[in-house]
């Protein structure tokens, strides 16, 4: 690769995380804007942005330099760090053992 073209995947790599930051940030600020008008009918809606979320989380680390596979260890991690640990969600729902559960499920 020519250090011309270096310059501009460079480039185009840094524009690219600033755009997906802005994307995270606008995402963020979608939900908290449905969560305040309340999810009343507008699950979909709610479906849309955390899923994005979760999208565009999982394409900023590529551009930072983490692979996906990476991400997943470090999520089943917490995971079981939260269930050790009886993190408040797990003590009160359950719900980091249901979420091990459906990723362990799925993911065979």
């Amino acid at each position: 690769m020519a250090m011309g073209d270096q310059q501009i995947d460079v480039t185009k790599n840094i524009k690219t995380i600033e755009w997906l930051k802005s994307e995270l940030l606008t995402t963020i600020a979608s939900l908290f804007e449905i969560l305040v008008k309340g999810v009343k009918g507008t699950q979909d809606t709610l479906i849309d942005v955390l899923a994005n979320i979760i999208l565009v989380t999982y394409i900023l680390g590529k551009r930072l330099g983490i692979n996906f596979a990476t991400i997943d260890m470090r999520i089943d991690d917490k995971i079981r760090l939260g269930i050790l640990e009886q993190h408040k969600v797990e003590d009160w729902y359950g719900d980091l053992s249901n979420l091990k559960q459906y990723l362990d499920r799925n993911r065979s």
